[in-house]
């Protein structure tokens, strides 16, 4: 930072962490500088044009995590930071990144994927990650070459959280064995091209429940620890490693907050829901609460025009307003002529298979303002429940730390894969140990736990993964925001009082007038307040 930030010529400085932990870059902007000029220019120097599936992450001096509002100036988002650090991530996952435009975006989208996965934030069984290692190898160190990799040169990348010598040994297996269907081919990745390996890569992550999930912790009415996370697909629930329920775009009928309560209300054929959620400050909530309807508006929205949400607030609050900020996928993909090949794929898609995710959200109609309430098309299930087994977390050396616990596929494997990190520069915490079967919290940047409220209101099936009829709780009473409007009502009335009182010369005000407290008031202080005011508008026009 130079100068003062007062003047109009001062540039900051900031630094843009990239995917790669080894590569940064050092940015600077104006005060009057917005949040898409710096997007803009990270994009610009990784030569990326579908800018719209990225964004730029800070933590602020709470500690709680942001995504940088492309239409609010960057300094009024990022005030008393020192230094300014901010962290160039995917934001919004392609439901099939096959269909992106160009190779460098879907090189962006594989450094993402393959981070989530070294840092456990992509959950899949053993047999998956040990496919997804070794096309990371075959990607990375191209064909087997026993002159080459000799011993257990596995062992010297880092692929996954906890890389034990099975997952190690079947990893090198995969990297030595032909692809399929090539002469003497038996599944393995060998004979793949470097741009082959990543396709077959981002194929196989984006079937996997946990692809692009940004799990949140909250507990139910019993105390159990359950994780919320939010991606193309809707609102899921996790408890331990398995997924409980799975809140589909087309269920949701609106979502809003309210103090620290996260609230969903979902429609069903048969009735309605609300549910809550608690998280452990208004700040985290309202996070919670972004991140919800950004994913909602960017996967569902056909256009992003006028695209405006309000919620929380009361008697005493304002609330909170959101405006949606860029294109939506439906626009990117009709921008970029790819919306007919992608309905041509659900059409042709089957929903039955294992793991397999409907790549293509609901439509719903334009968002009514104040209230974001909409109808939208049936979409597909989403993929089976997760495996049930789970291991605790440990600490992760790397750029960034774990904050989770960890999750381990059923079987023979002992894979920990942790469930959501943040870079060094968003986060300077280790990975706490966590009791066995525990989907443990993402968000780095609030270290409270959040509880979630259900109080049922109708009777509810047992089938489908439909949660009971739920409903926050009333929302707590605030003496501060009950005693300021009060205080302002209060003195207002009596400044328009005196008004009426000593400027007009109404019949009804005249014995009060001359009434000698009055008398003494308007010529001992209500008279010299009048002539000091009438002089200071003089000297300022």
């Amino acid at each position: 930072m130079f100068k003062s930030r007062g003047d109009s010529n001062i540039v900051y400085k900031c630094t843009v962490r990239l995917l790669e932990d080894t590569e940064i870059l050092e940015c600077e902007f104006h005060p009057s500088y917005k949040g898409k000029f710096l997007l803009e220019h990270v994009c610009q120097q990784l030569n990326l044009t579908e800018t719209d599936y990225f964004g730029l992450r800070y933590v602020d001096a709470n500690g709680q995590r942001h995504w940088l509002h492309l239409a609010k100036l960057i300094l009024k988002q990022v005030k008393d930071a020192t230094p300014i650090l901010f962290s160039f991530r995917v934001k919004f996952y392609p439901p099939n990144p096959l269909l992106l435009k160009e190779d460098v975006t879907r090189f962006q989208i594989y450094l993402q994927l393959k981070r989530d996965l070294l840092h456990g934030r992509l959950y899949c069984t053993a047999n998956e990650a040990a496919m997804l290692g070794a096309l990371i190898i075959q990607i990375e160190l191209g064909d087997y070459d026993p002159n080459i990799h000799v011993g257990n040169y596995v062992t010297e990348m880092r692929l996954l959280l906890r890389q034990t010598d099975a997952i190690e040994a079947r990893i090198q297996e995969l990297h030595q064995e032909p692809v399929e269907g090539t002469p003497g081919g038996t599944g393995g990745v060998k004979g793949m091209s470097t741009q082959e390996a990543e396709r077959t890569f981002l194929k196989i992550a984006c079937q996997l429940d946990t692809y692009g999930v940004d799990p949140h912790p909250v507990k139910d009415h019993r105390g159990n620890q359950l994780y919320l996370g939010i991606n193309h697909c809707g609102i899921l629930t996790f408890q331990g490693s398995r997924k409980t329920h799975h809140f589909k775009w087309s269920e949701v009928h609106k979502i809003n907050f309210e103090g620290r309560m996260f609230i969903v209300h979902l429609n069903y054929p048969e009735k309605k829901h609300t549910v809550g959620f608690k998280c452990p400050s208004g700040a985290a909530c309202r996070h919670v609460w972004c991140c919800a309807i950004e994913q909602m508006l960017f996967f569902t929205l056909p256009s992003s025009s006028d695209a405006c949400v309000y919620s929380g607030g009361g008697l005493f609050s304002w609330g909170t307003k959101f405006k949606y900020v860029g294109r939506t996928e439906r626009e990117i993909l009709e921008r970029d002529g790819l919306l007919a090949s992608r309905d041509s794929q659900d059409e042709g898609s089957t929903t039955g298979g294992k793991r397999k995710a409907s790549s293509v959200p609901a439509t719903p109609s334009t968002p009514m303002t104040g209230d974001f309430g909409y109808s939208s098309l049936p979409r597909s299930t989403h993929s089976a429940p997760l495996e049930e087994s789970a291991i605790p977390g440990s600490n992760i050396p790397d750029g960034e730390a774990c904050t989770g616990g960890c999750l381990l596929s059923g079987a023979a494997v002992d894979i920990a894969l942790c469930d959501h990190f943040r870079t060094v520069s968003d986060d300077k915490t280790a990975c706490p140990e966590y009791a066995r079967d525990s989907f443990e919290h993402s968000s780095t940047e609030s270290g409270a736990t959040t509880h979630a409220t259900h109080v049922s209101h109708a009777s509810q099936p047992t089938d489908d993964w439909r949660p009971p009829a739920l409903q926050p709780p009333p929302r707590p009473f605030s003496l501060l925001r009950a005693f300021v409007p009060s205080f302002l009502f209060v003195w207002l009335s009596l400044a328009l009082g005196i008004l009426l009182l000593f400027e007009t010369d109404w019949p009804l005000f005249r014995p009060l007038k001359r009434k000698p407290e009055l008398v003494s008031l308007r010529h001992h202080y209500y008279a010299p307040l009048k002539e000091y005011l009438k002089k200071k508008v003089v000297e300022l026009f």
